[in-house]
């Protein structure tokens, strides 16, 4: 009777092991397709913070289901539409980290160079449409790398004609930013200083239409500090590059 007994004990206490294993419970996976599909509703309706609560309420109720990914990439976006660009990079540089081999990586990369622009977009609101030789552009040259990264990665990507337009806006911004800082020196007698930055333009971003400007700083900066021979190089290398040039 001992036997037996310990036999039933033992057979019992291993249907309960079983029992108490984890399965993916059908009315969760439902329950989770449900509300998520409400916060897509939400979202592409374009009520953006409600859409950022109800899939905050999916991810911290579902951390690792079947839509987890999907609602973390649909946060992102969210978060970059409502201007929070702080948690709109942190939610990519996550994903990033966690999801190395993900199918949609490209888009994650693109969105991270839009929400690097949006950070100095943002910054400019304070500004008012005025340019500011000491404004940080350090979030637009990011973006630069970003969309640069995405294109390496990801050459056939449908973002990348995109993000090779956002490359050519960004180096005409990075060159104006040079030019108003050139001026900055200029304005104050700085003239190496002038002169350096309209030098950088010229080699770094020799495709923008700022060039003509850089050169002509270049020419005046020169002249000031009495560099004849420097002065009269750069010259015949603007006249070369723009005859129509009635500066000089």
């Amino acid at each position: 009777m001992k036997v037996n007994f310990l036999v039933i004990f033992l057979l019992a206490m291993t249907l309960t092991a079983c029992a108490g294993k984890p399965k993916d419970d059908p009315n969760a996976i439902q329950t989770a397709q449900t509300m998520y599909q409400q916060a897509k509703e939400v979202l592409d309706n374009g009520l953006y913070n409600r859409a950022i609560d109800l899939l905050t309420t999916v991810e911290s109720r579902y951390p690792f289901g079947p839509l987890a990914r999907q609602v973390q990439l649909d946060l992102i976006y969210a978060h970059y539409k409502v201007g929070n660009t702080p948690k709109a990079l942190a939610g990519i540089d996550r994903f990033i980290r966690l999801n190395p081999n993900h199918p949609e990586l490209d888009y994650v990369y693109y969105m991270r160079g839009l929400s690097n622009l949006q950070a100095d977009e943002n910054a400019l609101h304070n500004i008012v449409g005025i340019d500011r030789a000491d404004r940080d552009l350090a979030s637009t040259r990011q973006a630069f790398d970003d969309f640069k990264t995405m294109l390496t990665s990801f050459p056939q990507s449908k973002y990348a004609p995109e993000a090779k337009k956002r490359m050519l806006s960004i180096k005409d911004t990075l060159a104006r930013h040079e030019l108003i800082i050139a001026d900055y020196y200029m304005r104050r007698g700085a003239y190496l200083a002038a002169a350096n930055r309209g030098k950088y333009i010229v080699e770094f971003y020799r495709d923008s239409p700022m060039v003509e400007q850089a050169l002509e700083i270049m020419v005046e900066s020169y002249d000031k500090l009495g560099l004849a021979k420097l002065k009269d190089d750069t010259y015949q290398v603007l006249k070369l590059n723009f005859p129509r040039n009635s500066k000089f």
